[in-house]
């Protein structure tokens, strides 16, 4: 009876451990084999980390090299709230100094809650960002004073484990990310704004630490963002609970190849002359906005570019939209009288006039298919050099009259009316240049004055740099070459000719008449330079409205170039409603000298003229290895 009970509770005993051994055995199937996919994806998934490694962006630097834009690498300052222990108040307190942040708020981010996961598990925040885009400086600032953080004894807990929980507390319960962030960085604030254009940041992702990377906006951030932005690298790595890398377990580490250096044609200093400029007359005459160029009519290179309003591309959404728009190429208006330079030269060109041909300037008033054509003088007979002098309406009306409806259409075309310049700039428009077959009856009159037709301050100017050129279109050109990281050159850029417009023949006769423009008798002595020659055109454009054109609204210019015998720069200053005066004689071209004369001081332009009167002293600047084969 003893024996059979023995041998029962041994049965008992071996069923229980059989039963023990098959949950245990099917326990095991199920981890390894039949759910192995998922355990391991999930182990994977809480230990090992792929980090995209973000390439530093490239530098925007001005043609002497002078840093423009740049990127500055920044901390990404994180917390792990279950190491503080109760102390989130007093790590708050150091850190809010450094980071620049409301103790309340870090005090918030620091403190620990509890959530359930997707297994029903009761677990707390081990991760929270603090700041981003934190300067290194500041993150050493932060980290010595949490070193040296001190809090209240806890009488209830032994001296040693108090002391290793605040030596936990002190290094590692505040940390940065592994990879640093970068943030965009213009020293010069509102310089060249325009030009340069800004960046947005995108957004974090909601599922662990981001990487923060940028995207050009405007400018040639925008325009070269692919060459500027480099190529991401990444890192496949083990972290620990806390999110650190283990180095000595990364698997993959394919490093970012950085941006590059973008070197433009604007001088700084230049650009600086220009916006001082331009913010002095904006403060003289109060217009909606004032914008002025600086180019070389040789090669099209643009050594300034401005227009105010502006902003400040670290903070672009402190300005409102109107004042991070680039006018210069995106804003299309009526010319007026610097237009009368398209038609004057192709007919000088065509040969249908001639600079001493005379015209009837009806003494101010013109009858013309229905409409009466005005001068803002009462001028009898004037030469096709005293049109250009004097700004005649009515005789620049009858010289396109009489090179015809084609023979202007052509001229406004070759000029490059009608269609973008191709600066590399985004947003350019291309103006609005109509068909023949869509002119009325007065079109042909009204042209030559620079109405009935719309274009860019950008088209205007370079169609002057075309005549200060010897009759060669230039593209507009804004980048010299790219650079690396060594600031070796990887591609250079190249002046490029769009088209002979006019003969150089032509063009001279067409630079004689401006330069009277400047003269006592023409519209513009007060852009007269006392060492140069200038020749240029004024211009005076009323205002169109929805249609129609508005009483006392004007835009003002005056474009003019110098030397006049051999151009080395073209200055464009045009006024969106200028008040207290309106003429582009009274309020732009003085704006001109002004920029003109402390540009040709930095770069030592030779004077062409002496104390005695005019006389060149320095040839003429040869373009002939530019030229391409004239239109047919």
């Amino acid at each position: 009876m003893k024996k059979r009970l023995q041998h029962r509770r041994l049965f008992w005993l071996a069923g229980l451990l059989a039963a023990a051994f098959a949950g245990l055995g099917y326990r095991l199937v199920d981890l390894q084999v039949l759910r192995h996919e998922e355990l391991a994806s999930e182990a994977r998934s809480n230990t090992e980390r792929e980090i995209l490694l973000e390439p530093r962006r490239g530098d925007i630097l001005d043609s002497k090299g002078n840093l423009l834009a740049t990127s500055l690498f920044v901390k990404t300052v994180c917390a792990d709230p279950s190491l503080m222990i109760g102390h989130s108040a007093e790590v708050a307190g150091v850190l809010a100094g450094p980071l620049g942040m409301p103790r309340e708020e870090l005090e918030q981010r620091l403190g620990r809650w509890l959530r359930r996961n997707q297994k029903g598990e009761t677990v707390t925040n081990r991760y929270v960002v603090l700041k981003r885009k934190v300067a290194p400086e500041d993150w050493e600032k932060a980290r010595i004073a949490l070193a040296g953080l001190l809090v209240a004894p806890d009488p209830d807990r032994p001296a040693k484990a108090q002391a290793e929980a605040l030596r936990i507390l002190r290094e590692k319960s505040v940390f940065v990310e592994a990879i640093d962030d970068q943030q965009r960085f213009y020293p010069n604030q509102g310089l060249a704004a325009h030009v340069l254009g800004y960046v947005s940041m995108t957004e974090p992702g909601t599922n662990g630490p981001p990487i923060i990377g940028t995207a050009g906006v405007e400018g040639i951030e925008r325009s070269f963002n692919a060459k500027l932005a480099g190529a991401r690298g990444w890192r496949v790595t083990e972290a620990d609970r806390q999110r650190r890398e283990q180095i000595s377990l990364r698997e993959q580490d394919v490093q970012a190849r950085d941006g590059c250096n973008v070197v433009l044609t604007i001088d700084s200093v230049i650009q600086h002359i220009v916006e001082t400029a331009l913010a002095e007359a904006m403060e003289r005459h109060s217009p909606i906005s004032i914008s002025g160029l600086v180019v070389r009519p040789r090669t099209g290179e643009i050594l300034a570019l401005a227009t105010l309003p502006s902003f400040d591309p670290n903070h672009p959404g402190a300005a409102p939209p109107d004042a991070r728009r680039n006018r210069i190429i995106t804003d299309v208006a009526e010319p007026g009288s610097t237009f009368k330079i398209v038609v004057i030269s192709g007919a000088l060109n065509e040969r249908v006039a001639r600079l001493g041909d005379a015209f009837d300037c009806e003494h101010g008033r013109f009858f013309y298919a229905g409409r009466v054509l005005h001068d803002h003088g009462s001028y009898d007979t004037l030469s096709v050099e005293g049109i250009v002098t004097k700004s005649s309406n009515i005789g620049a009306a009858k010289i396109g009259i009489k090179l015809g409806p084609e023979g202007v259409y052509e001229y406004i075309r070759r000029y490059g009316f009608g269609g973008p310049t191709g600066i590399p700039l985004p947003g350019e428009v291309g103006g609005i240049v109509h068909p023949v077959k869509s002119w009325s009856k007065v079109s042909i009159a009204q042209l030559p004055m620079g109405h009935g037709v719309a274009v860019t301050r950008l088209q205007m100017t370079m169609a002057m740099c075309a005549i200060a050129n010897q009759g060669l279109l230039m593209r507009p050109m804004l980048v010299d070459r790219l650079e690396d990281a060594r600031h070796e050159v990887i591609a250079r850029y190249s002046p490029q000719p769009v088209r002979r417009v006019i003969s150089e023949a032509a063009a001279r006769d067409m630079v004689q008449a401006l330069k009277t423009v400047t003269g006592p008798d023409g519209t513009a002595p007060k852009a007269a330079l006392e060492h140069y020659s200038v020749a240029g055109k004024t211009g005076t454009a009323q205002k169109v409205e929805n249609g129609a054109y508005v009483r006392g609204k004007y835009f003002s210019s005056f474009i003019g170039f110098f030397p006049s015998g051999a151009p080395e720069l073209c200055v464009s200053i045009t006024m969106d409603e200028p008040r207290r005066g309106y003429y582009g004689g009274q309020t732009a071209a003085p704006v001109f000298k002004e920029i003109a004369e402390r540009a040709a001081n930095y770069l030592n332009i030779r004077p062409d003229l002496d104390e005695t009167g005019p006389g060149p002293l320095s040839p003429p600047l040869k373009t002939a290895a530019l030229r391409p084969e004239p239109p047919r």
